[in-house]
């Protein structure tokens, strides 16, 4: 029997109650609750969000990293990585995303919450391969997506697009071998073409 979904607001209420003076921002915006809390109380706040009676988010069903580069100023004080989660409460049958702001722009770390869901395991491999957030606390912290040998994090705003060297299998050293880009950077701009009388227009 599945039970009925708590209302976002009643959700709401009950998670500030829970954590007190450990929430940063909370609301509710598309039906859905958006808790934000400091870097330094992130670990205790997941377990007490897994743990706490009306809470009981037993799943991690989904944790990613956020580059807000230029825009850092206008959505957290300045700080520019950010860490969302997506928890799940199957008994409760309710969702609550939780954000943490990384407290240094240029060593970006949270605390790892692999200890609490296994789930987060390779999503913090994912986050750190792509955006250089280190989880403290993480087991086995290693590029996930990237090769070995790869320079930098591709999902950062500054990463630039062609990357910084290719790879490419050499037959006669039987090897692969990294070399500096040859791809000539290009700007391109889209066109939108619409043919006569497009959509009912004259």
């Amino acid at each position: 029997m599945t039970s009925v979904a708590i209302r976002p607001e009643k959700l709401m209420d009950t998670v500030a109650a829970l954590l007190g003076d450990k929430v940063r921002q909370i609301h509710v915006a598309l039906e859905e609750v958006t808790l934000v809390v400091g870097a330094a109380d992130y670990f205790a706040v997941m377990q007490q969000l897994r743990d706490a009676p009306g809470c009981q988010f037993e799943q991690l069903i989904d944790l990613c990293g956020v580059d807000y580069s230029a825009y850092a100023d206008v959505v957290n004080e300045g700080l520019r990585y950010c860490v969302v989660s997506h928890l799940l409460s199957v008994s409760l049958n309710q969702r609550l995303r939780v954000k943490v702001y990384c407290a240094d722009d240029d060593f970006p770390m949270v605390a790892s919450v692999s200890d609490l869901w296994n789930s987060a395991n390779w999503y913090e491999r994912e986050a750190f391969d792509l955006f250089g957030i280190v989880f403290d606390g993480h087991n086995d912290l290693r590029r996930i997506l990237t090769d070995y040998g790869f320079i930098g994090h591709p999902f950062r705003k500054d990463f630039p697009l062609s990357g910084h060297v290719e790879m490419r299998y050499d037959a006669e050293q039987r090897r692969v071998v990294y070399e500096p880009v040859s791809i000539e950077p290009r700007e391109i701009t889209p066109r939108i073409i619409r043919e006569d009388k497009y959509g009912g227009l004259h």
